[in-house]
C-alpha cells in the first residue's frame, strides 16, 4: 500500500494527536490506529472556523471558486491512494470509488461554476422613492449571506461524494462558511486523504487556517459536541433516521436553534400501473431486481418497495424479479453493524402478519443477499412498520385489489427521497390521480425509471418531506443545496461603499 495514514485531526491546517485512539475496520488490508475525536477537538475546530469566518466570507466569488477548484485537484492528484484505501476500508468495487471520486470533484467544480454565475446570490434592487406620498420609500437592497462555520457528518455509504469533501462541504464552502467534518469511523483513512488534499488547496490558495477541519471519529459525545456547540450555525448530516433525529432534537433543543438539514432516508416507492406492467412486467422485474441490489442497496434512494394491482400480469413481474434476485451474488456492506441490521430488519419484516416470504437469504458476516417479500393492501396499510426502511437489498411488493386501493396506498406513504410511477399510453389517467399525492410524499418524481443513481446538477432534489429529510424545503445534491448555508440581509440606505461587492 502506497499510503501511510498519520492518524490524526487536521484542526485549522495543522496535524493533531488526542492521545486517545481507535482501530479502522476494513474489509480487507491492514488495521490503521487513528485519534480518537474529543469534545475538546470540537471547541477548537469551531473556534478556528468562527476565526476564518470574517475572512473567508468576505472574500470574492472568484477567490472561492479558485479554492473549491483547487481542493477538486487535490483530490485527483491523490486519486490512486484514495481508492486503495476506499476499497479497504468499504469494500465499494474499483469502478464505484472512481466513479464517486470524479462526483466528488465534479460537484466542486460545479459549485466553483456556480457562484461564479452569482444568480445563487438573488440579488434585489428597490431604489428609494423619496416623493412618494403619503410615505417615502427607502432604497431597499437584498442578498444572501453566509451563515456562519457549518458542521458536516460523514456518511457511511459514500466515503466520498457525501463526506469529508462531499455535497454539503463543497456548498458550505461555496456559500463562504467554513467547515468542521466530523468524520465516519468506517472510512478514516479515506476522509484523511481527502482532508490532507483540502488543506494542500487551502495552502496553495491563501485560505484562512480555520476554513476546514476533520475530527476523526469519536464517541456520541463528540457528534453531540459539534451540533451544540454555540459557534456553530448550520449541520449537513446522511444516516439512519434514530442518529439523525436524535441530533436534530440537539440542535433544536439548543439556548439558539439551528437547522438541522438530516438526509435520513426511505424506502423510496415504485408504482406499477397496469398497462405498464401487462407490456413490460418481466422486464420491470429484472430491471428492479438491478436496481434493488445496486451497490449492496446501500443507497438512499433505493427502491425498497413496489406496488402493483394483483394479477397474472403481476405474478409475472413478481417471477422475474425473484429469478434475479435469487441469482445475484452476495456482496460485501459498508460495515458489521449495517450487514447486522439488515439482517435484522429483515427477521423483523418476514415476522410480521400478511407478509409472504418469496426468498430468504443466509446472510455471511459483513455480507448481504436479498430478500423478497410480498404483503396485501389490506395488511400494509393496517400495519406501519412495514413502511419503515431496511438498509440493504429488501424488496416489498404490495400487492393492491385495484386503481382505488392503489391511490390509498399511494396516500398511506410518509415523506420520500423519490416515488416512481411505471406507466404506458393507457395509465395516463391513473398516473394523473397519483402524481399530485406523489409529489406531496417525494422531493423527486420518477416516470419509467429506477431512482438509483443520483444527478449532480441545478435541478436535482434529493430531499423530501420528514422523515425522508428534517427540512423539506432543502435538497442535499445539486446547485440550490448551497441554499441551506445562506440566509437573506436587506440593506436599507446603506451607502454604497459599505454594501458587500456583488451588492455595490
Amino acid at each position: 500500500m502506497s499510503f501511510t495514514p498519520r492518524g490524526m485531526h487536521l484542526i485549522a491546517g495543522t496535524w493533531i494527536d488526542s492521545g486517545e485512539r481507535f482501530a479502522s475496520a476494513p474489509v480487507e488490508g491492514p488495521v490503521h490506529s487513528f485519534a480518537k475525536g474529543t469534545p475538546a477537538l470540537v471547541d477548537q475546530a469551531a473556534q478556528a472556523a468562527e476565526a476564518a469566518f470574517p475572512a473567508y466570507s468576505a472574500l470574492t466569488r472568484a477567490e472561492r471558486a479558485a479554492f473549491l477548484e483547487a481542493i477538486a485537484d487535490e483530490i485527483e492528484a491523490r486519486g490512486a491512494d484514495l481508492t486503495e484505501i476506499a476499497m479497504q476500508e468499504s469494500g465499494l468495487p474499483k469502478g464505484r470509488l472512481e466513479g464517486e471520486r470524479g462526483r466528488t470533484t465534479g460537484q466542486l467544480r460545479l459549485f466553483a461554476r456556480h457562484i461564479l454565475a452569482g444568480d445563487y446570490l438573488d440579488r434585489r434592487h428597490d431604489p428609494a422613492l423619496p416623493e412618494r406620498a403619503p410615505l417615502p420609500r427607502p432604497d431597499l437592497r437584498m442578498m444572501q449571506r453566509p451563515i456562519g462555520p457549518v458542521a458536516v457528518f460523514g456518511a457511511s455509504n459514500f466515503p466520498l461524494a457525501f463526506s469529508t469533501a462531499g455535497g454539503d462541504t463543497a456548498a458550505a464552502l461555496a456559500a463562504g462558511c467554513p467547515v468542521v467534518v466530523k468524520g465516519h469511523e468506517a472510512h478514516p483513512g479515506t476522509g484523511e486523504i481527502v482532508a490532507e488534499a483540502i488543506a494542500a488547496a487551502a495552502a496553495r490558495t491563501g485560505m484562512p487556517a480555520g476554513v476546514f477541519s476533520l475530527v476523526q471519529g469519536g464517541a456520541r459525545e463528540v457528534g453531540a459536541a459539534l451540533v451544540q456547540h454555540p459557534l456553530i450555525s448550520a449541520v449537513g448530516f446522511t444516516g439512519s433516521y434514530a442518529a439523525g433525529r436524535a441530533l436534530y432534537d440537539l440542535c433544536a433543543a439548543r439556548p439558539e436553534p439551528i437547522p438541522f438539514f438530516g438526509e435520513l432516508g426511505a424506502v423510496n416507492p415504485m408504482f406499477l400501473l397496469p398497462e405498464a406492467v401487462a407490456a413490460r412486467g418481466a422486464a420491470l422485474g429484472s430491471g428492479w431486481a438491478g436496481s434493488l441490489t445496486m451497490g449492496a442497496g446501500q443507497f438512499c434512494t433505493n427502491p425498497g418497495i413496489v406496488v402493483v394491482i394483483t394479477g397474472a400480469e403481476a405474478e409475472a413481474f413478481v417471477a422475474a424479479a425473484h429469478a434475479a434476485l435469487a441469482a445475484s451474488a452476495a456482496q460485501v456492506m459498508l460495515t458489521e453493524g449495517i450487514a447486522k441490521a439488515y439482517v435484522s430488519g429483515a427477521e423483523k419484516i418476514g415476522a410480521q402478519t400478511g407478509v409472504q416470504e418469496l426468498l430468504t437469504s443466509m446472510c455471511e458476516p459483513r455480507s448481504a443477499r436479498p430478500f423478497l417479500y410480498k404483503v396485501s393492501a389490506a395488511d400494509w396499510l393496517g400495519n406501519h412498520a412495514l413502511s419503515e426502511e431496511v438498509f440493504g437489498p429488501l424488496g416489498l411488493v404490495i400487492e393492491v385489489g385495484d386503481a382505488e386501493e392503489m391511490v390509498a396506498v399511494a396516500q398511506s406513504f410518509r415523506g420520500q427521497l423519490t416515488a416512481t410511477l411505471h406507466m404506458d399510453a393507457g395509465d395516463r389517467a391513473l398516473a394523473g390521480r397519483l402524481l399530485p399525492i406523489l409529489e406531496r410524499k417525494a422531493g423527486r418524481v420518477l416516470a419509467n425509471g429506477f431512482p438509483t443513481g443520483v444527478e449532480v446538477c441545478d435541478s436535482m432534489v434529493h430531499g423530501g418531506p420528514f422523515p425522508a429529510s428534517t427540512n423539506f424545503g432543502a435538497t442535499s445534491v445539486g446547485t440550490l443545496s448551497i441554499r441551506r448555508f445562506l440566509r437573506p440581509v436587506c440593506y436599507q440606505d446603506i451607502p454604497a461603499d459599505l454594501l458587500p461587492e456583488d451588492l455595490r
